[in-house]
């Protein structure tokens, strides 16, 4: 008899530990962040409500408060730029090596300018500055630590799945999008620190919030399978719609990089707009939660829908266009579910199919619309199911968003978050290109070009070096004759400048 030694295997712990602190603070963040913008635009669609009620003399208000708005969030992005927008791709450009930011200087700026900008009516979510603030949080505590570049990047992507989860009580939503659209990458020490960090941020703001889901609109009608077809007409207009949203985005950004004012003045353009929308219709403001959770209940003409649905497309684009601080998830849900009532209101006059299902196409068409837009499918289903609280109708999401998703990539739609980070990237100063070294990861996809090759048979740049290859929990020397194996990570040491060339070449390989 002989005892034989048990070894614990901490590796993850520290993850472990260093996501239940992130998702601690994070959810603290985000929820109170949440909080504010909801009572905020309830006193603000308040204000606009007796306007249109006849107290013209609460217009001056409106105007001065909009006005003080403008000047404190501009002052904040000429201050630090990087807080424009929803943050998605500054996230992105920071995991990717591409940008380096201030994690305090964007915390606080994001976090008081994302609420003074989503709360005064303007057409933005709290989604992509929920992410921002979440990330922010993981590279504070990255930077507190001194942890190196690539030990930061799990701690900023479990924060940006913090933010997340927070901002929406999803934390599966939060983790899938992490890895599907922020990171890239399913490195067992992203996805356990995500994990960890939007469980314990969807436990604080639950606790907060209550067990609710935020888009909780009632029992769904299992849809009939004999209807499907009308389904894939649906992914098809959606995804139609989709890639026009991703070029009118596009569009309206360089509508405004052609106002000769500095870029940080661009935010009074929406602020005035916002004005006469709110007076006429102070229901349609803000990022649209409750807008989606009144349309099971109010009654409306077809004529009605296609006007809001219009009103709805076009200020997003001037709001997200201008540079304000909030993001395009919550607009883009929205018009996914005016979409989904639109087309509900068609197939019924059509005798297609009964009113009964037309709830389900409010559900299908948040998750297509986002799928297609994003190139986020994943996200999209389990962040719907997630928010309405329902999983009945997974196979008619699944159907709708892939469908959407193909229309697009047909098309040669490019995931909207990628284009933005391009387009960020392609103006970003010449005195920030950094040159330092830094530590990328690339996955080994089955079925890709890399499967079965060896090591040596890598084209890299000269100044790129594969320094280890993680396989399962085993920790491979990356010898010349080792064969790639899919799910294999590469760890390659590279000069920043020419990190986006090599990912490029491996991403094509793979």
């Amino acid at each position: 008899m002989f005892k034989k030694r048990i070894r614990l295997n901490t590796s993850k712990l520290s993850v472990v530990l260093y996501g239940t602190l992130i998702g601690f603070l994070t959810g603290i963040v985000v929820s109170v962040f949440r909080w504010t913008i909801e009572k905020l635009l309830q006193f603000v669609q308040t204000l606009y409500l007796d306007i249109s009620h006849g107290n013209i003399a609460l217009i001056f208000l409106v105007i001065t408060a909009n006005l003080i708005c403008f000047l404190i969030v501009s002052w904040m992005l000429n201050k630090e730029p990087n807080i424009s927008g929803s943050g998605i791709p500054q996230v992105e450009g920071l995991l990717l090596g591409e940008l380096k930011i201030n994690w305090w200087s964007t915390l606080w700026r994001k976090f008081i300018s994302g609420i003074l900008a989503i709360g005064s009516g303007l057409m933005l979510g709290r989604e992509g500055p929920s992410i921002q603030l979440g990330a922010s949080i993981g590279q504070g505590v990255a930077s507190y630590k001194r942890l190196s570049h690539n030990q930061s990047k799990g701690l900023i992507a479990s924060g940006a799945a913090a933010g997340l989860s927070a901002a929406f009580n999803a934390p599966l939503a939060g983790v899938m999008f992490v890895l599907e659209e922020v990171y890239h990458s399913i490195s067992p020490f992203v996805w356990v620190g995500a994990l960890t960090g939007a469980s314990v941020s969807d436990f604080v703001s639950t606790v907060l919030f209550g067990q609710t889901p935020v888009l909780s609109i009632g029992h769904l009608s299992v849809f009939p399978v004999q209807l499907y077809g009308l389904l894939l007409v649906f992914g098809i207009i959606l995804g139609l719609f989709g890639f026009l949203y991703q070029k009118f985005l596009l569009f309206s950004l360089n509508c405004y990089s052609k106002i000769r004012v500095p870029k940080y003045l661009y935010g009074i353009v929406p602020f005035i707009l916002v004005i006469p929308i709110g007076i006429l219709w102070p229901n349609l403001l803000g990022g649209g939660n409750n807008l989606i959770l009144s349309l099971k209940e109010t009654p409306m003409t077809m004529k009605m829908i296609i006007v809001i649905l219009f009103v709805r497309f076009v200020f997003s684009m001037i709001s997200y266009g201008s540079g304000l601080p909030g993001g395009i998830f919550l607009p883009i849900l929205t018009l996914g579910a005016l979409s989904g009532v639109l087309m509900a209101h068609i197939f019924v006059y059509l005798h297609l199919m009964s009113a009964n299902y037309a709830l389900n196409f409010i559900v299908i068409g948040m998750a297509g619309y986002f799928a297609c837009i994003g190139k986020a499918p994943f996200t999209a289903i389990i962040l719907i199911f997630e928010m309405v609280g329902s999983v009945t109708h997974i196979l008619p999401l699944a159907l709708v968003s892939l469908v959407a998703y193909l229309v697009v990539d047909l098309l040669n739609g490019a995931p909207i978050y990628e284009s933005l980070l391009e387009r960020l990237l392609k103006r970003k100063p010449a005195h920030l290109a950094m040159s330092s070294m830094i530590t990328m990861e690339v996955t080994v996809l089955a079925g890709g070009m890399l499967e079965d090759q060896q090591i040596r048979d890598l084209q890299l740049e000269s100044n790129s070096l594969i320094t280890l290859v993680r396989r399962s929990e085993n920790v491979l020397i990356p010898k010349g004759d080792l064969v790639l194996r899919a799910g294999d990570i590469i760890y390659i040491r590279t000069n920043q400048k020419d990190a986006k060339i090599t990912r490029n070449q491996l991403s094509l390989n793979n």
